[in-house]
This record gives C-alpha cells, sequence and structure tokens, in this order.
C-alpha cells in the first residue's frame, strides 16, 4: 500500500510539473505573440506614410491640374471682359463725342 501510495505522489507531482511547464510555456507563447504584435504595429506605423504618399501625389496632381484649368479660365473670361469694356469705351466715347458736336441727335 506504501509502494502504491507513493508511486501515485510521484505521479502527482509529474503531473504538476507538466502542468507549471505548460503553463510557463502558454505564458511565453502569449508574450511572444504581444510583442510579435506591437513589431508589426510599429511596422505599421512606420510604414504608414509611405502608403500614403502615393494618393496623397494623385490628389495634389489633381488639385494642381484644377488650379491650372481654372486659371486658364479665369484668364480667358478677363482677356473677353477686357476687350469688351474697350469696345463699350470706343462706343461710350463716340456716342459722346456724338452728343457733342451735334446736341440736336
Amino acid at each position: 500500500m506504501d509502494d502504491q501510495l507513493q508511486r501515485l505522489l510521484a505521479t502527482e507531482a509529474r503531473a504538476q510539473a507538466m502542468i507549471d511547464a505548460a503553463s510557463q510555456q502558454r505564458q511565453r507563447m502569449i508574450e511572444d505573440t504581444l510583442a510579435a504584435a506591437r513589431d508589426a504595429e510599429a511596422r505599421f506605423e512606420a510604414g504608414r506614410a509611405e502608403l500614403r504618399a502615393p494618393f496623397l501625389n494623385e490628389a495634389q496632381g489633381r488639385a494642381d491640374q484644377a488650379v491650372a484649368e481654372l486659371s486658364r479660365k479665369y484668364g480667358e473670361r478677363q482677356r473677353t471682359l477686357r476687350e469688351l469694356a474697350s469696345q463699350h469705351e470706343s462706343e461710350a466715347v463716340d456716342a459722346a463725342l456724338t452728343l457733342l458736336l451735334d446736341p440736336a441727335a
């Protein structure tokens, strides 16, 4: 009976050692996984600017193109308005001269 009790105690001690080893291994795995996740997050944050750069460059190009197009349109509109103003000024001067020279007209 003592022999069986000793074997049971020894088996229990080995089982507890196995449980302790598995628990330690589980804890190491959790810590390693957390460290890997932190490293991956740090790499992602570091590379985020590189990921955004093409989109920002494309947006900047589109904005520059839109500004250039608007500048061209407003330049054309300004030239048209100046031409119209010059034309109307000439017509106004001609009408004023006609009125001054021939008030009856």
